[in-house]
């Protein structure tokens, strides 16, 4: 049986600088690493997404990406039970006596679902979610506002996906979205406590432009055409990663590419503000600040927590 205990969880805003400590900090303990992103999880999502380059996953053993077709479903349940499986694998090979699963990532509520549980949920309704999907998304706002407060006030508006799938599981219970949330088995996981890793404001805004910037320089603009052969439009949860659905636009004519580079930098530090609230609220967290000037092995240096 996988001991999740043993495992280190490192997580952040995107563009904290966590992958590259993540892979510094397996190399010391002879760990292996798994991707707590929703994103990363679909094959052909390379550039956009930041996906660890083959380099990167041949020095370290990545799991939990490249795991999904575009046209594939991907949830949170999907994720703990694939995470369960790769934490006993890596328990299993005990490649040095320290060996530890490395979970690193910015998806927040794949973190809570695996550490807390992922509640009763009922599952997707094709046919009402397909008319909630149709509906203008300021319509859904305003029945979620309605139905539920709490969920309203703290969901990601900007989100359709999230909105209705909180309506959907409001109409298929008769309760509160907020309310099954909240009613996750939270009973402590031994000791699971995320370290997270952020920077000051014009640090992260800094790097968050320099890396859309790269990677446009790298063919997001001509990666994105290519999946959109492959089905990304018809994907409502792909379609929500910040930078594809950018560039969808764009190739539809609504903007110059110039105009698009600056939205997805915009939308993109908006996302880490969002990243970072919700970490706020979770509660178990052990906040460090990187500074521009500190060397992926300075920050290792100075985590001895993970090395006993």
């Amino acid at each position: 049986m996988a001991n999740p205990s043993r495992s280190i969880f490192i997580a952040g805003p995107t563009a904290a600088g966590k992958s590259e400590i993540a892979l510094a900090l397996a190399e010391k303990i002879g760990g292996e690493i798994i991707s707590v992103d929703s994103m990363q999880v679909y094959r052909g999502l390379d550039i956009g997404t930041a996906k660890p380059d083959a380099a990167a996953r041949k020095r370290i053993p990545h799991h939990l990406i490249d795991v999904c077709d575009l046209a594939g479903p991907f949830d949170a349940a999907k994720f703990v039970q694939l995470a369960n499986k790769a934490v006993a694998e890596i328990e299993s090979r005990k490649r040095i006596p320290r060996a530890r699963a490395i979970f690193c990532g910015g998806t927040g509520l794949y973190f809570k679902a695996f550490l807390e549980g992922i509640g009763e949920a009922p599952p997707a309704d094709a046919t009402l979610r397909a008319e909630l999907e149709a509906a203008p998304l300021a319509q859904l706002l305003a029945e979620l506002r309605e139905r539920d407060p709490a969920a309203h006030d703290a969901i990601d508006q900007q989100n359709p996906r999230r909105v209705v799938r909180a309506l959907e599981v409001i109409r298929l219970t008769g309760k509160p979205f907020s309310v099954q949330r909240a009613a996750w088995n939270l009973q402590p996981a031994t000791c699971n406590m995320l370290t997270l890793f952020t920077r000051s404001a014009a640090d992260l805004r800094r790097r968050i432009d320099a890396r859309v910037d790269e990677m446009f320089r790298r063919g997001l603009v001509e990666e994105t055409r290519e999946l959109l052969k492959h089905g990304l439009a018809e994907n409502q949860t792909a379609m929500q990663a910040i930078g594809y659905r950018q560039v969808v636009e764009h190739l539809r004519g609504e903007r110059t590419l110039a105009q698009t580079i600056e939205l997805v930098k915009i939308r993109t530090r908006q996302f880490a503000k969002r990243q970072l609230t919700w970490y706020r609220r979770h509660g178990n967290c052990q906040w460090i600040e990187l500074q521009p000037e500190e060397t992926v092995e300075e920050v290792v240096g100075r985590l001895p927590q993970f090395f006993v």
